[in-house]
């Protein structure tokens, strides 16, 4: 049985999340010039991704270009977004982390999201050759999206460890589940992330914060002895 298993999120934690959303702004766009003649519909989508407002996104950037937005329409903007294959690579200090943590321990991934998105992600990332199993709660059902424990026990039914530790982001979702079974918990609260922010959720704290993953060994030390 392995002393330890680390278990990754992916969005904010192993990467900015904010470059996938530039990099599928930029594969809409493309798209949004060759099909509907708007010129930086990229640049009227960031902008608006920009000033906080992201609900609607679309709308408001097919606005910008002149155009009238309609759920087909949006729907498909939407569908090229999540599908693309994202321009994004692992940050130096996760690259190194987990090239560090792979000589002692077994490493996983446990991410929410659209399926279609987080798959194209972990492809783009490399996390396959790096982590085992990965896992994307999206091919269990909504219902067991972070926080749940589902995919959480699913890791630990495939890998056996005395320990798991759990590193992720948002404090939202990410810690309720592995904290209920049990799992050390160290949230990332990396600059230019979306949850930068966010407060801890007072009910379900992580064990211990970083700004990133270097140190991430030392650390590890601490919360999984």
């Amino acid at each position: 049985m392995n002393e330890l298993c680390v278990v990754f999120d992916i969005d904010d934690t192993l990467y900015l999340e904010r470059d996938y959303v530039r990099s599928g702004f930029m594969a809409v766009g493309r798209w949004a010039e060759d099909w509907l003649g708007i010129h930086d519909f990229s640049g009227l989508c960031w902008r608006e991704f920009e000033s906080g407002r992201r609900s609607t996104i679309f709308d408001r950037a097919l606005a910008a270009g002149g155009l009238e937005s309609s759920p087909d329409l949006i729907s498909s903007l939407v569908e090229l977004y999540r599908s693309h294959a994202p321009c994004i690579g692992l940050a130096p200090d996760a690259a190194e982390a987990i090239e560090q943590i792979a000589h002692t321990c077994p490493i996983a991934v446990v991410s929410d999201g659209p399926l279609a998105s987080q798959s194209r992600k972990a492809d783009a990332l490399g996390l396959r050759a790096i982590a085992s199993p990965v896992v994307l709660t999206g091919i269990f059902g909504p219902q067991f999206r972070k926080p749940h424990t589902h995919a959480f026990a699913h890791v630990a039914a495939r890998v056996q460890a005395r320990r798991y530790v759990y590193v992720a982001d948002n404090p939202a979702k990410d810690f309720a589940g592995p904290n209920e079974l049990g799992w050390a918990t160290i949230r990332v609260r990396r600059p230019g992330g979306l949850h930068e922010l966010v407060d801890n959720n007072p009910h379900s704290p992580p064990n211990v914060e970083v700004t990133d993953c270097s140190g991430l060994l030392n650390v590890l030390a601490r919360v999984a002895p």
